[in-house]
């Protein structure tokens, strides 16, 4: 299936907290970290709801106003979203949230996201949060010249998270 990466429209909120949900459902169960469905869905089930829906529409009303500052892009396949990848720059540029359902994996798509971003980003140095145990996700990243910092995170006391960054000099294997 070919997919296409186009900037969201407004309408396209009502697909991406319920997407958000299924990855999340697809990526981060892990028995070790005592992560399930029933966690995940305590957890990110409100972005599937109207309330949580709400949100993107502001977010993706906010990129069209502020482009220098804000960041998304939505993958389609045929009619539904696929995956997005959305950022923000104040000091330094935030990547995240980045998801891709699996079915939209290890066909370059996940690349071409990544190049769009990092054509909007420039040389400004590049944060963002990967799940440690994600190991596809930080090997992904890797190849685009981000690096572990070190810093780690419990969000929400439960899932370990690491801190990457691409410092403005980095380059990876760009697609």
């Amino acid at each position: 299936m070919n997919h296409v990466i186009e900037s969201p429209r407004a309408d396209d909120a009502a697909s991406m907290g319920p997407l958000q949900l299924r990855v999340w459902l697809q990526t981060y169960p892990c028995a070790d970290a005592e992560i399930d469905e029933i966690w995940i869905r305590e957890q990110r089930g409100f972005s599937a709801t109207t309330e949580g829906i709400a949100p993107w529409r502001e977010f993706i009303q906010a990129v069209g106003r502020q482009l220098d500052l804000l960041f998304c892009r939505v993958v389609r396949s045929g009619r539904d979203i696929v995956g997005f990848l959305c950022g923000r720059q104040d000091e330094v540029v935030t990547l995240g949230p980045m998801h891709l359902l699996d079915e939209a994996q290890g066909r370059g798509t996940g690349g071409r996201l990544m190049d769009e971003f990092l054509t909007w980003a420039g040389n400004a140095p590049i944060r963002l949060w990967g799940t440690d145990y994600n190991e596809r996700a930080i090997r992904f990243y890797q190849r685009y010249g981000f690096k572990a910092t070190g810093e780690r995170e419990l969000w929400r006391g439960k899932l370990p998270n690491i801190r990457m960054i691409r410092d403005a000099t980095s380059s990876g294997n760009l697609s």
